[in-house]
């Protein structure tokens, strides 16, 4: 069954990478998509799947990242009755299962090596092998994989197989992120919020007044679209008032009561509400700290926090951590250097 959710935006990179995809559904070639998590990767997945010659056919989906080491292989490949501790009956693959259509694989970077290996073989050879067989099945698959890594980089750290990059990325589709497309955030807050206004049964959508909408263009948006959608929602829901809606909360987990508050707000302070994107790892190099008042190891300190902080949020790829900073590849990597931080990105 096709997904009803749409492909919405305007803005002159999200409509460049829209045509990429578009071009190269045609074609039977792996196609590989790259983005931050929440920019719509599943969908361009769709996108190609239903443009190509095999729109017809199957569209099979796979999170590599949702299935423990050992069940990836026996989930992409199949299995035997018997072929391990569980197995009571034979199971077909994904592969046999998106044969003559296509296979989604998503989040492929958390594939183990030796999962790698054998999608290597099938990719190229266009054969599978269940596990507890020694019988080869050929299948026609075409391969449309997706992840939020530096794929390049992971090859450089040994973590992913060369061949198998080379293979699969015949072409690469990479999504900005909505902090990279901010005309179109209106537009995607205005479709996501007659959507809800609908499913609460509105005769029509009230749409944002100035407050609002300032709150929506000046955030970052780490979470992308999914993360829009959430609070876009969230605040057609909640509003009560007539008139246009007017109040955003970003943050659904901002209280004065959430666990692990260092100091708790007393009945005459009001809790000091802080921004998403200031945590409270911030707090060690505030100018009132205690201790010596040495201005470039404060500097230092915070620098080096802030660099391991962004890095951990988009999950140690470097590109993406280079321009969350606002910094160049080789600024970034420089700044690692020195803070001898290499090692937390291998």
């Amino acid at each position: 069954m096709r997904r009803t959710t749409q492909v919405i935006g305007q803005s002159g990179a999200f409509l460049d990478a829209l045509e990429r995809a578009s071009r190269a559904a045609a074609l039977d070639r792996p196609v590989l998509v790259i983005g931050e998590r929440g920019t719509g990767k599943e969908l361009v997945a769709e996108r190609l799947h239903h443009l190509s010659p095999r729109w017809s056919q199957s569209l099979v989906t796979m999170n590599c990242a949702a299935l423990p080491e050992t069940l990836i292989e026996a989930e992409l490949f199949g299995h035997e009755a018997g072929a391990f501790t569980g197995a009571t009956k034979a199971r077909a693959g994904r592969f046999e299962e998106a044969d003559a259509g296509t296979l989604f694989l998503d989040e492929l970077g958390t594939l183990s090596m030796g999962a790698q290996e054998r999608l290597l073989r099938a990719v190229e050879y266009g054969e599978v092998t269940r596990i507890g067989s020694s019988r080869a099945m050929t299948v026609d698959v075409r391969i449309v994989a997706a992840t939020n890594e530096h794929l390049p980089d992971r090859v450089d750290a040994g973590t992913f197989r060369a061949d198998l990059l080379d293979r699969l990325s015949f072409e690469v589709v990479t999504l900005p992120p909505l902090r990279a497309r901010r005309s179109d955030i209106p537009v995607l807050a205005e479709h996501f919020g007659r959507r809800m206004a609908s499913e609460l049964g509105h005769d029509e959508f009230v749409g944002f007044g100035p407050k609002a909408t300032e709150a929506l263009m000046d955030y970052r948006w780490p979470g992308n679209v999914r993360e829009l959608r959430n609070v876009v929602e969230r605040a057609v829901y909640r509003w009560e008032e007539a008139g246009p809606i007017d109040a955003i909360e970003i943050d659904p987990f901002h209280s004065p009561y959430r666990p692990g508050t260092a100091k708790p707000a007393t009945r005459d302070e009001a809790p000091e509400r802080k921004p998403r994107d200031m945590p409270a790892e911030d707090t060690p190099v505030v100018a009132c700290e205690e201790g010596p008042s040495d201005f470039k190891a404060r500097v230092a300190r915070f620098e080096r926090e802030l660099l391991a902080r962004t890095l951990a949020e988009h999950r140690f790829n470097q590109r993406a951590t280079a321009e969350a900073l606002g910094l160049s590849y080789d600024q970034l990597r420089h700044a690692l250097r020195r803070h001898d931080l290499i090692g937390a990105v291998a």
